[in-house]
């Protein structure tokens, strides 16, 4: 049974500002749908310029506190779940513990006194979301902050890890720490490719962090990123997770398995050299809200069966519910209790 801080989560904590725009807002800014990016100096006035113009909407966000959040909202445990990431000395912070804390995970903040709270603008067009985070104070986060005794205790509490993979180009060394003491206590890493340019961009401390990832997750465009940057010249997002799944491990204990979502394409997931499709959960198009969140939403519902040690199937079923719930939603919100049996 899940006990408590038997997850731990570890990300770049940012406060979504999501609102639907339209395609001239998209092109104005020179974002594509459907991806995620990094906010560049041209992007800078969007966020006040989507405040004043559209309904905007603020919800505690950043990929992995995401899933965190709904792998604590599906197993009902008080404090399953802890958080740990960089945000700034303001409101938009203190929202951010006051909505964590309300979601019932146990978080321990960095609190940065010169940057602001890291924030997400959310453009949502047509159902797809388009990310642009502008880091800010997460991207302050100290590997000194890790090391504090009340913060290391939740790294030695926690039998489970989950860093999206945005956190590579935080705090490698955070992840390099958390990922050996995993290896050496037998516990079970996982990541998350998260977003095409981190495949592209930051491969060398994606490659170092790789050998100690027992489950990869990611979705098939950032499946076929990793397989163009390691000149694989294979498009098969079967066959490219057979092979992420196979690259060399740091320890012998767990086998890798590669899990990558396709929106509505059935689920992939490779392992022992064998893969293995599940049909996701089918949305008629006038139900979907915003995919903002969905596949954060995957992982945490995923993660809620796998801490549980629940065989493999139970924990696609589950990410497939979360995912569906969050779809019909606006962000990576959640009803009062999840009804997935």
């Amino acid at each position: 049974m899940a006990h408590e801080q038997i997850l731990l989560g570890m990300g770049n904590p940012l406060l979504d500002i999501s609102a639907v725009v339209d395609e001239e807002f998209l092109t104005k800014y020179d974002i594509k749908p459907n991806n995620a990016i990094l906010a560049e100096d041209k992007h800078l006035p969007m966020y006040d310029e989507m405040s004043s113009n559209y309904n905007v909407e603020y919800i505690a966000g950043g990929a992995t506190q995401n899933s965190i959040k709904v792998a604590q909202w599906m197993l009902q445990v008080p404090g399953a779940t802890s958080y740990i990431g960089s945000i700034g000395k303001d409101k938009y912070g203190e929202e951010m513990k006051k909505n964590c804390k309300l979601a019932g995970v146990n978080v321990q903040y960095y609190e940065d006194d010169k940057a602001p709270t890291g924030t997400c603008a959310v453009c949502v067009v047509g159902g797809e979301r388009s990310l642009v985070a502008n880091l800010s104070a997460a991207n302050c986060y100290k590997t000194e902050h890790l090391k504090q005794p009340e913060n290391w205790a939740l790294v030695e509490k926690a039998k489970y890890y989950y860093i999206a993979g945005f956190f590579l180009t935080v705090s490698p060394e955070s992840i390099q720490l958390v990922a050996e003491h995993a290896a050496a206590n037998n516990k079970v890493f996982t990541m998350n490719l998260s977003a095409p340019f981190i495949c592209e961009f930051f491969k060398d401390v994606q490659e170092k962090a790789l050998p100690y990832m027992d489950y990869v997750f990611g979705n098939e465009t950032e499946a076929r990123t990793f397989s163009r940057v390691h000149g694989w010249k294979t498009e098969n997002v079967e066959e490219i997770a057979i092979k992420i799944s196979q690259l060399p491990k740091a320890s012998g204990t767990h086998k890798r398995i590669t899990v990558i979502t396709q929106g509505a394409d059935p689920v992939v997931v490779a392992e022992d050299g064998k893969v293995k499709l599940f049909p996701v959960i089918l949305l008629p198009k006038e139900k979907l809200v915003d995919t903002n969140g969905a596949g954060d939403a995957f992982v945490g519902g995923f993660l809620s069966q796998l801490v549980q040690e629940k065989p493999i199937e139970d924990c696609v079923k589950a990410g497939c519910y979360a995912a569906n719930v969050v779809i019909q939603r606006s962000g990576c919100t959640y009803p009062e209790k999840p009804d997935f049996h």
